[in-house]
């Protein structure tokens, strides 16, 4: 009874090209975005480490000297024997990059999600938490294992959200949880707008900048920097394992808050702690990035040629998208699939096709991101392999008139 029930729903995503299967991609260390896939040699074009930082020779070094040191695990949990001298160190460097008096980190961005908002919302059970409707499932996890009132508007959309918070009276606990950049449209929040309002009507702001830390503002703080807002947000969130290259998560914030989280959080109180190595790694990288603008300066000016290049083609960009995160939309997931594998198989080209229910049905594509090791030769190629590719699979014509429609 037990194995068929299993087997029925995973042939249920088989079905409908739901269904994940994992690549095994073997990063050549140094030469990052090539990897090795079997025995063939390929390039990278959809992976979270947008500044290339986990191939960053200071980074690796600080990581084996802690381990060296310190040994491989942490031990345990944080109160249990699992906080070392490089949590404190790594702690303070976050909250001063973001301009707020605490931090605290978590293994994972999303379980720095996950348990700071079941954590808030159970110790204000009478908060009415607003989400936006394309919010990270790590978020959307945290808010329905609460009870409290929940009310989501339309992505983006400031007077939906406006006439929602109307709704509730001015001493009504409330908070707006939403993200700076949406990491499959590569769109951004009105943040300033969004804080605006929050001021208004008596509202705490939780930001999630998990796909800008590192790779926007003066000092890579993210996008609440590049628009001077820092201080304008109460709780800002991100993660370790995108523009700092590693691994883990970490919410900023007043003393206040980050102490009643940490004292009341029970996906952070009974978890193993992050090993030294990774949090060593994590600070160096952290520090690299506040002081250096040449990775996230490339970055873009890479976005910006892959943008160009792909318009020479005709290949079709999601309009919202204005990050160095580009959506390029196929609408079918079998052809999502077909074409992912074809670039693989025949180009040495890795993208990962996204399909629903990552993102709607219809709205199949792919993700890609150049990086600050990507060459422009490596975007001529790739652009060239999705462009012989769509054209095999009858792809373009079809999605010029969705993107139009």
């Amino acid at each position: 009874m037990y194995k068929k029930r299993c087997n029925d729903l995973v042939n249920e995503l088989k079905i409908t090209n739901q269904y994940r299967e994992f690549k095994e991609i073997n990063r050549v260390g140094g030469n990052y975005p090539l990897a090795k896939n079997n025995s063939s040699e390929i390039n990278v074009f959809c992976s979270n480490d947008y500044l290339g930082m986990s191939q960053n020779k200071e980074v690796m070094l600080s990581m084996v000297d802690a381990i060296i040191k310190y040994g491989a695990g942490a031990g345990g949990s944080r109160n249990i024997g699992g906080t070392h001298k490089y949590f404190s160190l790594l702690e303070k460097s976050l909250s001063d990059w973001h301009k707020k008096e605490s931090a605290l980190i978590y293994p994972t961005g999303y379980s720095s999600n996950d348990a700071t908002i079941q954590c808030l919302l159970r110790k204000f059970p009478d908060m009415v938490v607003f989400s936006d409707a394309k919010n990270h499932a790590s978020i959307i996890n945290g808010i329905r294992s609460v009870k409290n009132t929940k009310e989501v508007f339309r992505h983006n959309d400031v007077f939906d959200l406006e006439e929602k918070l109307k709704q509730y009276p001015l001493n009504t606990p409330k908070i707006i949880i939403f993200e700076s950049v949406y990491s499959m449209d590569g769109d951004v929040a009105p943040i300033k707008e969004i804080a605006d309002l929050a001021k208004v009507y008596n509202a705490l702001t939780y930001l999630d900048e998990v796909h800008a830390v590192g790779m926007y503002g003066e000092t890579g703080a993210g996008y609440s920097e590049l628009l001077g807002v820092e201080k304008e947000i109460d709780i800002i969130q991100s993660t370790m394992a995108k523009g700092i290259g590693i691994i883990g998560g970490y919410i900023v914030s007043t003393e206040e808050i980050v102490d009643l989280v940490r004292s009341y959080a029970s996906g952070f109180i009974f978890t193993t702690a992050l090993p030294p190595s990774i949090v060593a790694g994590c600070l160096a990288s952290v520090n690299h990035i506040k002081k250096s603008s040449k990775e996230r300066d490339l970055l873009h000016k890479r976005t910006e040629y892959l943008r160009e290049k792909l318009e020479e083609y005709s290949i079709p960009v999601l309009p919202e998208s204005s990050t160095h995160i580009i959506p390029v939309i196929i609408g079918d997931s079998q052809k999502c699939k077909e074409a992912s594998e074809e670039l693989l198989n025949t180009f040495n080209i890795y993208v990962q096709p996204i399909n629903s229910p990552t993102v709607e049905k219809g709205s199949e594509r792919f993700r890609i991101n150049a990086t600050p090791n990507h060459t422009e030769e490596h975007i001529d190629h790739l652009c060239l392999a999705i462009n012989t590719v769509f054209n095999k699979l009858d792809i373009n014509k079809h999605e010029k008139q969705l993107l139009s429609s």
